[in-house]
């Protein structure tokens, strides 16, 4: 069996088959120069400047960029943007050069983020700027989201082009935010029919969604042939998010990972929204482990936040029960206006690769060229952190320093 290999960040983890090694790896953070590959010079330069002290000098750019109200502005800022920001592009980067089979960043997938604007508390669109990181290298690249808003920034940035193709499962209707995500917006010119939208409405469950999520992108890959996936995995599609209207449990929503990943495919996994911060905790730990291929067990062991999962202090969580309003005909409809739109696209269109545009950053180091009689500073080896309780070959191997049995 192929192992895989996984990178994680606020930190990266990359993880190899059976044996799970571990290594961690630091992100950088994302220069002004690199949120400037889709981003606006002007609002990157603006969110650099912006503080908490001085917005009240600049009412016009802060209308302009729809700052405050659900974006404000908060002190570090833009150091927050670079480093959620970094992540998505470093693990993009990793997947490009065959580093890691998966990559995770779960403080990405802020994917309400516009050209020129902030929207829905996203500032910078990390999502887009690693998808741009992944066509350096792959002709075609599949953005999935399972948040339950609507992938609006990244359809949007997207929308005239066949190099990528988003889908989007979302609430729809009732004036839920942002209120776009119709099942008749397909994409236009080049983009006609590459980007698919989910309407959903209040109460889905396990079985209902993860049937339809099977079949759409089973068919996705199938006729869209991508070369690497993203996937959003916001945490309010859960039930009990304090935004969010679905019934699903966390190993409904973990299972659509767990579909996702049989593909075998370079897979960049984000998080997204959540506002129930103890579920969001549990879904996401719950996903790395189905990542790594790794059962974890029910109890939360003790930790110093254990005080947020009682009072039955477990991983899980069950399904809600808000009304389902999603009857078999409406999703007979979704599934059949899916099928009918992915029959009108070319099988696995063409494209023209050019010459792959150099990284502006690369996040290694190599340690075999590193002098030992060097001092190297925090920075340096906060870019390369490895678990204590994993197994190594060679001098890093934790048993090294045992008896053989």
């Amino acid at each position: 069996m192929k192992p895989h290999r996984l990178c994680m960040t606020h930190h990266l983890v990359l993880a190899y088959g059976l044996h799970n090694k571990m290594e961690v790896y630091r992100p950088h953070k994302a220069y002004p120069v690199e949120l400037a590959q889709f981003h606006s010079a002007d609002y990157v330069e603006f969110l650099n400047r912006i503080t908490p002290d001085t917005q009240h000098l600049f009412p016009s750019e802060m209308a302009r960029y729809n700052l405050g109200e659900d974006c404000p502005v908060f002190d570090n800022l833009f150091e927050f943007c670079q480093i959620y920001a970094g992540g998505t592009i470093d693990a993009a980067r990793r997947l490009n050069n065959q580093l890691c089979d998966i990559a995770i960043n779960w403080a990405g997938g802020l994917h309400h983020a516009k050209k020129c604007a902030a929207s829905g508390f996203c500032y910078i669109n990390d999502l887009v700027l690693g998808i741009l990181e992944l066509l350096k290298y792959h002709a075609r690249v599949l953005y999935i989201d399972i948040d339950v808003h609507h992938g609006d920034g990244v359809e949007e940035a997207f929308y005239f082009t066949d190099r990528v193709m988003t889908v989007s499962f979302h609430k729809y209707g009732d004036k839920f935010f942002p209120g776009t995500g119709d099942m008749k917006d397909t994409g236009e010119r080049d983009g006609r029919f590459y980007s698919i939208n989910v309407p959903l409405k209040d109460g889905i469950d396990d079985g209902i969604f993860t049937r339809l999520f099977k079949t759409i992108i089973a068919k996705v890959v199938e006729t869209y042939s991508p070369g690497a996936i993203v996937l959003q995995c916001g945490a309010d599609s859960l039930a009990g998010d304090r935004l969010g209207c679905f019934n699903l449990s966390i190993d409904g929503h973990a299972e659509c990972v767990r579909f996702v990943k049989k593909f075998n495919l370079p897979l960049l996994v984000t998080g997204g929204g959540g506002y129930t911060k103890e579920n969001v905790a549990r879904c996401w730990a719950l996903e790395t482990g189905v990542l790594l291929d790794t059962e974890l067990p029910n109890e939360i062991p003790d930790n110093d936040y254990i005080k947020y999962f009682g009072p039955d202090y477990s991983l899980k969580l069950p399904g809600g029960h808000i009304e389902n309003l999603n009857s078999k005909s409406y999703i007979g409809t979704i599934k059949m206006q899916v099928m009918e739109n992915l029959r009108c696209i070319q099988h696995a269109p063409g494209v023209q690769m050019q010459e792959v545009p150099p990284d502006f950053y690369i996040p290694d180091f190599d340690e075999d060229e590193q002098n030992p009689d060097e001092r190297v500073d925090q920075h340096t080896q906060d870019k390369h952190i490895q678990r204590d309780d994993e197994y190594y070959e060679g001098d890093h191997d934790n048993d090294n320093h045992m008896d053989d049995a």
